[in-house]
């Protein structure tokens, strides 16, 4: 075999397995903006409970 038809061998293995991980979906991706989003609300909360509801009605 010469060393076109290996690198060419290289690239369609390569492409397969680009393929594979792209039909897999981007699943990580939503985790971590999951896991973002939730951190972002318990922060949110937690200034909510801690700082904003003890100073009581503002008049």
């Amino acid at each position: 075999m010469t060393s076109a038809g290996r690198q060419e061998e290289r690239f369609d293995d390569e492409d397969r397995r680009v393929d594979e991980i792209v039909r897999r979906g981007p699943s990580g991706t939503f985790a971590v903006a999951g896991v973002a989003t939730a951190i972002v609300v318990a922060i949110y909360f937690i200034f909510y409970i801690f700082a904003y509801l003890p100073r009581g009605a503002v008049q």
